[in-house]
């Protein structure tokens, strides 16, 4: 399995009438978890999309348990639990405070698309073998 770690502190204008981060900003806060664990492993999205390969969110799931607020300083855990095949990859994630209490948990579900084609293609080669490690016993 493999797992990563980011920190986020919360901006003002992230926040609603009550205080409490925007539950849309959810999203945004999973894309850095993916693009700096990505970017630990050595793969970057720019250089996918210029090989001309893109990842969209095909599905996104969230629960919200406490709500994070102005200048928290959250840890969003990422998770890869399963090795990826065929043309998607599921991301999970996990939110906590500074007191490490859980706030959030969700998934996002991403294929892997030909930018000519518009059309699934396979997770690419160079992907697998960087994670290939993080699935032996």
């Amino acid at each position: 399995m493999f797992t990563s770690e980011v920190q986020i502190r919360v901006r003002y204008a992230e926040t609603d009438q009550m205080g409490y981060v925007y539950y849309g900003n959810y999203g945004a806060y999973y894309e850095v978890a993916r693009t700096e664990a990505f970017r630990k492993l050595g793969i970057h999205y720019k250089e996918m999309e210029q090989d001309g390969v893109m990842m969209p969110v095909l599905e996104m799931r969230c629960k919200y348990i406490r709500p994070a607020r102005y200048d928290d300083l959250l840890t969003v855990k990422l998770l890869l639990k399963e090795k990826p095949s065929g043309a998607r990859i599921k991301f999970e994630y996990e939110v906590y405070n500074e007191a490490q209490e859980l706030l959030n948990v969700g998934e996002t579900t991403m294929v892997f698309v030909d930018m000519q084609t518009a059309r699934p293609t396979p997770i690419p080669v160079g992907i697998l073998t960087k994670l290939d490690p993080y699935y032996h016993a």
